[in-house]
């Protein structure tokens, strides 16, 4: 075997190893905003990935596959992976099938992923396999002892996918050109593997649409996509003075200039807790969980804390959303919210957790007992923590059920539990915005009973 036959195939193991992290990351990352990221959602991809990839190293094993024909196979292996890249991984089109799953009455997260992962994580996986194992046959014609070194290449190339698509490409050209960026070397792949002008071909019309749909102009004009990168995907709509800032496929905030008008539960917040509070000092409030900044945005005199992993949030809201300068008396630190709380020393007057990663659905770590009372150990002698929860107003389903009793556990103790909006605890399907709400005064546990009851004394 030639020297340069030998670079050209080890060349195209790497690039096998390192498109197929690429892309197993940017569809966690597209699917994350729709269903989370919890360890069930994780194992059911990777799963279905790592399945259909062993399936994919066990069929390219078939005698049947004369060594002849492997040029052509993997030109057509690569191109099938390309155009899985642009379908599966395209936010407009995930966009859309999660609304086809809606639609048709699909709502259940679980269900949503394992449909996704058999439709477009079997065919991308399985081939990724069968590259190998056709790339290590083609080695091994020429010298049995590559075995080894294809395993390392195809390692180096995961490696490196995983490290620039998660630390470098995502973060800082966003996921669209990171999709973009798949494509095309599946594309180069398949090109520099079979040089013929049907393969140019193919590949240009598996190119155009992938460059189009995924171009910042289109997704911004046809969708309204500001942002798009390893956290979030933000767009703003407008209709007249009224603007919504979607957030990874949720409402996340929304504001209307003329009547001031915001979110419900926002609009509670403010009148009854923010609004209202006296001008004897400078109080101190933390937002968990920035979304449009709206929280407080009429207050001018006390001081405001807003943290959020999206590092875009305050220069979208300001330029797009609100379009208006945030007040000096609210800064805005970019940091994961229990990270904050760990490292911060400051005791804040109101506490406001209002932390969505995608509809419906708050980060796991965040709802947790632990980290309950990392929030409390911040809330200062006479101050309010209010958590936004998305739940069943009348405890129709478990998770309403063990976040009521996992926040109870950690505040058993003077708290509120306030619908916002209009209740019916006899339909189904009641799921609306829920403040938990804890008020952090002194209480001595005592209850009444037929044989001591003060409550005279206690009353006045």
């Amino acid at each position: 075997m030639t020297r340069k036959l030998h670079m050209w195939l080890v060349f195209l193991i790497f690039l096998n190893g390192y498109v197929s992290l690429s892309l197993e990351l940017v569809i966690l990352r597209q699917l994350s905003f729709y269903v989370g990221s919890s360890a069930v959602i994780t194992s059911i991809i990777m799963g279905i990935f790592l399945g259909f990839m062993s399936l994919g190293y066990f069929l390219g094993s078939s005698e049947k596959i004369k060594t002849s024909n492997i040029r052509r196979i993997l030109c057509a292996s690569f191109i099938v992976i390309s155009f899985i890249a642009f379908a599966a991984s395209s936010f407009p089109l995930v966009s859309e099938y999660f609304k086809w799953l809606y639609a048709n009455g699909i709502t259940s997260s679980v269900i949503q992923t394992f449909i996704y992962s058999l439709v477009f994580l079997s065919i991308g996986p399985f081939l990724f396999g069968f590259n190998t194992t056709l790339l290590s046959r083609w080695l091994h014609k020429y010298n049995t002892n590559y075995t080894g070194s294809i395993m390392a290449w195809d390692t180096i190339g995961s490696v490196m996918g995983s490290l620039l698509t998660t630390l470098i490409l995502m973060p800082f050209i966003g996921v669209n050109y990171t999709v973009m960026l798949v494509v095309c070397l599946a594309l180069f792949a398949a090109v520099f593997t079979y040089r013929k002008w049907w393969v140019f071909l193919i590949c240009a019309l598996i190119l155009i649409p992938t460059l189009v749909v995924n171009s910042s102009e289109v997704q911004r004009k046809k969708y309204g996509i500001l942002v798009n990168n390893a956290n979030s995907t933000i767009s703003v709509s407008e209709f007249g003075s009224l603007r919504i800032l979607d957030m990874n496929g949720l409402p996340m905030s929304v504001y209307d200039e003329k009547h001031g008008y915001m979110a419900e539960y926002i609009n509670y917040i403010n009148n009854n807790f923010i609004y209202r509070m006296p001008r004897d000092k400078r109080y101190k409030i933390l937002v968990l969980g920035a979304g449009g900044f709206t929280a407080g945005l009429r207050d001018t005199f006390n001081d405001y804390t807003f943290v959020d992993i999206e590092h875009t949030l305050k220069d979208v809201s300001e330029k797009h959303f609100l379009k208006q300068k945030l007040s000096d008396n609210k800064k805005f630190i970019v940091q994961d919210a229990s990270q904050y709380l760990k490292n911060v020393d400051e005791k804040y007057d109101l506490i406001l957790l209002d932390v969505y990663s995608n509809s419906y659905q708050i980060p796991e770590g965040l709802i947790t007992a632990e980290f309950m009372e990392r929030i409390k150990t911040r809330i200062a002698p006479n101050g309010i923590i209010i958590m936004n929860m998305i739940v069943s107003t009348s405890f129709k389903d478990q998770y309403t059920k063990v976040f009521d009793n996992t926040f109870h556990t950690v505040f058993p103790y003077n708290t509120q539990r306030q619908v916002i909006g209009g209740h019916n605890p006899w339909k189904e399907g009641d799921i609306a915005n829920v403040l938990y709400i804890y008020y952090n005064v002194e209480n001595d546990g005592r209850i009444y009973t037929i044989n001591k009851t003060p409550v005279i004394y206690d009353r006045y």
